[in-house]
């Protein structure tokens, strides 16, 4: 009885993770309410504190205050913090700083972060952590030396800030930028809108962040040899391609009608890229087409891929949903791809996630809308961009009221965490094993 009393008081993997992320949001917003976070040294109130902490975590980039305005050099640089933290995943950075320090890791801390970066096993885990931290601040750095002749042509000194906090944000998935002033506010990245050199830059963080670390373990590994690849990583690279270049055509099509064949190609990919994981924006998204709107908000309940920087359901959970589709269409009782089948336990998995972010997305969008009296795509748009920790916004958030700011700030928590650590952590330790009686039940 003691014994299993100790191990009650005792959190799981899954607990810490969902915890770790709420003290460190917590943490940055006491730390955005100070006076010296703000660029006219006020104290900023606790719930836009909050919810610009939550975003940062969170790698979303939905914002109440202009980021390069509002905004100090100190409050910019806490949550540029808060970014990396939230893009690594907090126990990465625990481990991380463990690790650094020469304390050892116990098995219960290779446990949590094997759950929080989705590894398939704990063996490896360390040497892992260090193939993620090298090469996040690698790729974070070339991206910052890409990005300085564009920002230090425009800025002078203060560009190597902007190229790095750019970076970062780009790399990390969160939408986050400097660019507002007092007379523009909330601008993203329209000033650059004909800069290829820097729409490309943003593009290739965005993707190389939202791919995931195993698949850049895969690629690292094995280089260009597809077929070595595991079937997660291979999915997830098909998966993106599509989602990628079958959106930028649509928009290429119905959007962006007014600009000229070689802006319009280039607005249409990168507002296919950045729509699933990242939030910039190059373009007035106001002006675009509901249908395209529809399709965005689609592309950003999606999201990126497992043990990324990036939130959202997943790539891997839409692949598995249609990959099931299509056997179920073909009458196959298995599942699966490139010559591998999936384990049940997957699809209902992925069947489950899908179901929740649905209904946050949807339930959240219906509870703003009646509440602030907005259009009801408008506020599906918000939500979703929410939930799959995006950054996207056609201009409402910053005026919205502190209960749909909650909502939002809900939101961006449960997509950042994920569906399955959630899950995981509410309801562990409450399984039922035994076996209810069998009876058919008709569907579709």
């Amino acid at each position: 009885m003691p014994e299993n009393l100790h191990r009650k008081k005792h959190l799981t993997s899954f607990q810490l993770i969902i915890l770790g992320f709420a003290g460190v949001i917590l943490m940055g917003a006491l730390l955005l309410m100070l006076p010296v976070s703000s660029a006219e040294g006020v104290v900023t109130p606790f719930d836009q504190a909050l919810f610009t902490s939550t975003s940062a975590v969170c790698v979303t980039g939905l914002v109440v205050q202009d980021t390069g305005s509002y905004w100090s050099v100190f409050g910019q640089a806490v949550i540029l913090l808060l970014i990396q933290t939230g893009g690594l995943g907090v126990v990465t950075v625990a481990v991380s700083v463990f690790m650094f320090s020469g304390r050892k890791i116990s098995l219960m801390q290779r446990s949590t972060m094997q759950n929080a970066i989705s590894a398939p096993k704990v063996g490896g885990i360390v040497r892992l952590t260090k193939f993620i931290l090298r090469g996040t601040f690698l790729i974070e750095a070339i991206g910052a030396v890409l990005l300085l002749p564009v920002f230090c042509r425009d800025f002078g000194i203060k560009g190597i800030w902007m190229a790095f906090f750019h970076s970062i944000s780009a790399f990390c998935n969160a939408g986050f930028d400097l660019l507002g002033t007092t007379d523009h506010t909330f601008v993203s990245l329209t000033g650059y809108n004909s800069n290829v050199w820097l729409n490309i830059v943003i593009m290739l963080l965005i993707i190389i962040g939202g791919i995931g670390f195993l698949t850049w373990e895969d690629f690292y590994n094995n280089k260009f040899k597809f077929k070595r690849y595991r079937m997660q990583s291979k999915v997830i690279l098909v998966t993106t391609a599509i989602l990628i270049i079958a959106p930028a055509v649509f928009f290429f099509v119905c959007d962006f009608g007014n600009l000229p064949v070689g802006k319009r190609l280039l607005a249409s990919v990168f507002q296919s890229v950045t729509t699933r994981t990242a939030g910039f924006n190059t373009e007035d998204l106001s002006l675009m087409t509901e249908a395209g709107k529809a399709v965005m908000i689609f592309l950003m309940l999606i999201g990126g891929s497992p043990s990324s920087t990036a939130g959202g359901m997943k790539t891997t959970t839409f692949a598995v949903l249609i990959l099931n589709a299509f056997a179920t269409f073909r009458s196959r009782e298995d599942v699966g791809v490139f010559g591998r089948r999936f384990d049940g336990q997957v699809i209902k998995n992925a069947a489950t996630i899908a179901m929740l972010y649905f209904m946050l997305f949807f339930f959240g969008g219906i509870t703003i809308s009646v509440y602030e009296g907005l259009p009801l795509l408008t506020c599906l748009y918000e939500t979703a961009s929410a939930v799959g920790t995006v950054g996207l916004t056609l201009g409402v958030t910053p005026g919205l009221h502190i209960l749909s700011r909650v909502i939002l700030i809900v939101l961006m928590y449960f997509g950042r965490v994920g569906g399955l650590t959630l899950i995981y952590a509410v309801f562990t330790g409450t399984t039922n094993r035994a076996k209810m009686p069998l009876e058919k039940i008709t569907v579709g």
